[in-house]
């Protein structure tokens, strides 16, 4: 499969036409539970789930852009939403939706003659879902 029209939503506004990065990841932590009756083989379950939502944006500050938009969220917990594609949602083109901490955005950031480029990382809060409809 080839990214080509993937789709991001952050506190319900379409965030794909300043995106070219997306990545969720979601991980559950490794709780140790060997015992002796492991016969030296090291046994483990599952815990607490966590995920992370990343991003990279085309910076932009003219009014309603991502700067004018970001900015204010700063601190705050919103929805997101992602799609590998912008199509409608189905069996082939699941949405991974929850909520993410907007925990720092970089305003300016880059070397001479760069696209203006941010990259952020952002932790969810609560559960991710996976929804065909």
């Amino acid at each position: 499969m080839i990214l080509t029209a993937s789709y991001l939503s952050l506190a319900g506004t379409n965030m794909s036409d300043h995106t070219n990065k997306i990545e969720l990841v979601a991980e559950v932590e490794e709780k140790d539970v060997t015992t002796f009756a492991s016969l030296g083989w090291v046994e483990v379950k599952g815990g607490l789930k966590k995920g992370s939502l990343s991003a990279g944006f085309l910076q932009d500050v003219a009014a309603a852009a991502i700067d004018s938009i970001m900015w204010p969220l700063l601190g705050t917990v919103v929805a997101f939403e992602v799609r590998l594609d912008n199509a409608v949602v189905g069996t082939s083109n699941p949405k991974y939706t929850g909520s993410v901490l907007i925990k720092k955005w970089t305003p300016i950031s880059g070397n001479v003659g760069d696209v203006a480029t941010v990259d952020v990382e952002y932790p969810t809060s609560g559960a991710i879902t996976r929804a065909t409809a």
